[in-house]
């Protein structure tokens, strides 16, 4: 049997239905893998094409009935108006500087009368309970706010919050929340404030252009589709190379009757010589 009808049998047929599926699963997270780097690529593009901008005004960004468009996020923009202290919100387990900590939202009415929510930055979690140990307060009276548009975070089913905290940004919870006719389209979140106040919250820093291990990822999942291949071919020559015994050495033919006497009439033969 030829090499090419043994891998035609049934069981490596089968073995080779294995490696097919085991490509399309290792595939399909390769592909997930090049989406992931994809979507982090456009974010790099994105924030290197807004930082620079100036700011405009919330509505110039974003205008009335408007729907939000992800090219949006990071857009910087200037307000000016009043923070509505007594109506903060504290958003819980926020991560940053290795640390979990809280984001700080305050309602700002412009001086127009529509209203906004403004991230003013990261406090940590207090040294004895789960809660900052101080709060920065907003300054009082007329403020102008600079800072970058971010769309509204999704409800996340099964996580809560205690009494003025929430668990995500989600505007219209937050809307509901302080009774405040917010835009629920999106937030600013904060970059600087006149006049200052001290202290302040940590505030928005731009990210580090890092694409992550992405490309490396969708490459090693590639190559692990490639070796299922590499793999079947292999044992299958190897089955074949035993099955017909390809490698073993060549066996003495057994000695027949006629054989013994040829040999002895040679040495008689040589004798007589």
């Amino acid at each position: 049997m030829s090499l090419i009808r043994h891998a035609f049998t049934l069981k490596w047929m089968s073995y080779f239905a294995v490696a097919v599926v085991f490509a399309v699963i290792t595939s399909l997270f390769g592909l997930w893998q090049w989406d992931r780097r994809g979507q982090k690529v456009a974010e790099i593009e994105r924030v290197e094409a807004h930082f620079a901008q100036e700011p405009v005004g919330f509505f110039d960004a974003l205008a009335m009935g408007q729907s939000w468009d992800d090219d949006l996020r990071w857009t910087p923009v200037s307000i000016q108006g009043h923070y509505d202290a007594a109506k903060t919100v504290l958003v819980r387990t926020r991560p940053r500087f290795s640390q979990v900590g809280f984001e700080i939202l305050v309602p700002f009415q412009l001086g127009t009368g529509e209203w906004v929510l403004v991230n003013r930055g990261w406090v940590p979690t207090g040294e004895q309970q789960d809660y900052p140990d101080v709060i920065p307060t907003p300054p009082d009276g007329l403020v102008t706010v600079t800072g970058r548009l971010f769309a509204s975070e999704p409800i996340i089913d099964g996580r809560s919050a205690p009494e003025g905290q929430v668990a995500t940004i989600h505007l219209g919870t937050l809307a509901q929340l302080t009774g405040v006719p917010l835009d629920t389209r999106a937030y600013v979140a904060l970059s600087s404030e006149d006049p200052s106040t001290s202290p302040m919250p940590a505030l928005l820093e731009r990210p580090a252009a890092d694409e992550g291990p992405h490309l490396s990822y969708t490459v090693q999942w590639f190559l692990f589709a490639l070796l299922g291949f590499v793999a079947w071919g292999y044992l299958l020559r190897e089955d074949y190379r035993l099955v017909n015994d390809v490698d073993a050495p060549a066996r003495p033919r057994n000695r027949t009757d006629q054989d013994v006497e040829d040999e002895l009439l040679d040495q008689w033969e040589a004798t007589r010589g």
